[in-house]
């Protein structure tokens, strides 16, 4: 088993710690396969009765995927992007349908990757140092991991806003929004992951007995702004919503998207679009597989890495660089399904 990980079983409980630190416990390939395997051996044994997924040590549950590896992938023939995206979408889809309870404890840094590995969870725990987003659109990725399931499914606009934008959201807000179903201090998780771990039929308990009432939620406040001013499937209405409206927060707003990646903006509208109407999760991992494998050779994710990630001038120069040179065709490239016998599928099948 990599050493990425740390997987064993602790009184009724199967534990799987985030074992990263340096990289801020960043999933790869080896890691996304070695928890795939964990949760395979523990569904039919019977001494396991609960799952917990959380990190080893440092400021983050999981910031996402190997991103860089993504992108050397990407310059060439994109096969270990392919694969690291079909390791981690299964993944996804094992803990969205798996039968055993699943906690996962989202203390502190939760992108991209992880949040691919929290939102299945039954039990998703927010502390004060949770620091959630989906960050995509500023490295010309998009927001994957059920990014299309998850998001258009929160409260009114919420999500299109949270997948144009990447806003930080902390956990106050996780917990308002849904995207956390408990909120606990920081200093509590231990003793948490013990008593689930002696007392696994009494997760939601237990949890409940360890929250304290969490601060005001911030975004809240603004959720009638952002129904309001990203009402709009099509990324110039919502440019120009932004534009139209002289309050300092709409400014800010439309000043953030400024700097995204237009491409990767319109395919997050239509994701999410169309993610709405999925008929289920495994529907929406396999369309998510084919934007993936479409989007990591193209030109905006090579150059949102060269300018975040390698050479770090955080000057990143899109192509097409404005919204309106983002044609349909260029939109439904990406999302042309995958060759038929390549296409993504979940495990059982």
């Amino acid at each position: 088993m990599t050493d990425q990980l740390i997987i064993r079983t602790e009184g009724f409980a199967g534990r799987i710690s985030l074992n990263r630190p340096a990289a801020i416990h960043a999933l790869t390939t080896e890691m996304c396969f070695g928890m795939t395997e964990a949760l395979k051996a523990w569904e039919h044994d019977d001494a396991v009765q609960a799952i917990l997924i959380d990190h080893s040590e440092g400021r983050g549950f999981c910031a996402g995927g190997d991103i860089r590896m993504l992108a050397e992938s990407g310059a060439k023939d994109g096969k270990d992007a392919r694969e690291f995206f079909w390791n981690e979408y299964r993944l996804n889809h094992q803990l969205f349908t798996y039968d055993k309870p699943v906690v996962a404890f989202m203390d502190g840094i939760t992108m991209g990757g992880g949040v691919g590995i929290s939102q299945p969870a039954r039990f998703r725990v927010a502390t004060e140092n949770t620091r959630f987003a989906m960050p995509e659109t500023g490295i010309g990725l998009f927001p994957d991991v059920g990014g299309g399931w998850y998001l258009p499914r929160l409260e009114g606009r919420v999500g299109q806003f949270l997948a144009l934008t990447g806003a930080r959201i902390d956990g106050a807000e996780c917990l308002a929004l849904g995207l956390a179903t408990h909120y606990l201090p920081a200093e509590k998780l231990e003793e948490a992951k013990e008593r689930i771990a002696e007392r696994p039929g009494r997760i939601a308990g237990i949890l409940g007995d360890l929250s304290v009432t969490a601060p005001d939620a911030r975004i809240t406040a603004n959720i009638d702004k952002i129904n309001r001013l990203f009402a709009s499937d099509r990324y110039e209405d919502i440019l120009e919503a932004l534009e139209k409206d002289d309050s300092d927060w709409a400014q800010k707003e439309r000043d953030t998207l400024g700097t995204k990646s237009p491409q990767t903006c319109k395919v997050a509208l239509r994701q999410l679009k169309e993610g709405a109407e999925m008929p289920d999760f495994a529907s929406q991992m396999k369309q998510e597989y084919a934007i993936g494998a479409h989007v990591v050779g193209r030109h905006d994710f090579l150059e949102g890495v060269r300018a975040l990630i390698i050479d770090k001038d955080n000057h990143p120069k899109w192509d097409p660089p404005t919204p309106e040179g983002v044609t349909d065709a260029i939109i439904d490239e990406i999302f042309a399904p995958m060759p038929a016998g390549e296409e993504w599928h979940p495990l059982e099948d």
